[in-house]
């Protein structure tokens, strides 16, 4: 299994674009003793924002569900992932996260199209949207004991060379206020002292920092400050801008 997984290591490096990695990941999906493959940012099935990576052989139908009802931002698998840098199976979704009766209705709804038990090696990069890199198996059928070590870097290897592959999107646009409160996150300030400097209330702070974060699609304050610094919002300046306080 170290052998076959160091070959894909080196094919995946070598690919020059997505739907090459694609079709490495089926022919491991196969080799591994998995029916599917799911290679995505979390963010691409809420249907939004340009430049996000999904490349994957679930049912159609299934994706098409999960976009037109917006179980995405609540799939149970990719909350998990938000939680570790360490692979899961799916068994362990309890582990990990507390499901509730949303999160039992997309689990039923995804076997109901034909997924089965499955496993995921997440991506938690700072400054990148969450990502993860999945294998199941169909409805029915028991996960592979084996190769699960080997699905795991097979999954680490891909999303290695998915980063480097990921089509180019716009930096997403931030208001004024968020990137005032970003601006003061990076400085180390709680929403309670950005409430006091920019003459706002707590929880309007605490909204302007979850919008840049929603904008990023980032799990962290630290996160969205990475993104925000790399696509030039913010820098290191440590001054405070005289009119930050002003409407």
């Amino acid at each position: 299994m170290r052998r076959f997984s160091d070959r894909f290591a080196e094919a995946a490096q070598s690919c020059t674009d997505l739907l090459r990695l694609s079709d490495l990941l089926k022919d491991a999906t196969h080799e591994l003793g998995f029916h599917f493959y799911a290679l995505l940012d979390h963010s691409s099935l809420s249907g939004r924002g340009a430049g996000v990576l999904r490349i994957d052989n679930y049912p159609e139908e299934w994706a098409t569900e999960i976009l037109s009802l917006g179980y995405g931002a609540h799939d149970p698998v990719h909350l998990a992932s938000r939680r570790t840098n360490i692979a899961f199976a799916w068994s362990e979704l309890g582990r990990l996260i507390k499901l509730d009766r949303r999160h039992s209705l997309i689990l039923a709804r995804s076997r109901h199209f034909g997924l089965g038990p499955g496993l995921t090696m997440p991506a938690n990069v700072p400054g990148e949207p969450s990502a993860s890199c999945s294998f199941a198996v169909r409805a029915g059928c028991e996960l592979p004991s084996g190769p699960l070590h080997g699905a795991a870097l097979i999954g680490a290897h891909a999303l290695c060379a998915a980063r480097r592959l990921r089509p180019r999107a716009e930096r997403p646009h931030l208001s004024r206020r968020e990137i005032q409160c970003l601006r003061l996150v990076a400085l180390g300030k709680t929403d309670w002292e950005i409430a006091r400097i920019l003459g706002l209330s707590p929880h309007t702070a605490s909204q302007y920092v979850k919008r840049a974060r929603a904008a990023y699609d980032t799990i962290s304050r630290t996160q969205a400050v990475v993104s925000a610094l790399r696509d030039g919002w913010i820098d290191f300046d440590d001054s405070i801008p005289p009119d930050w306080g002003m409407a």
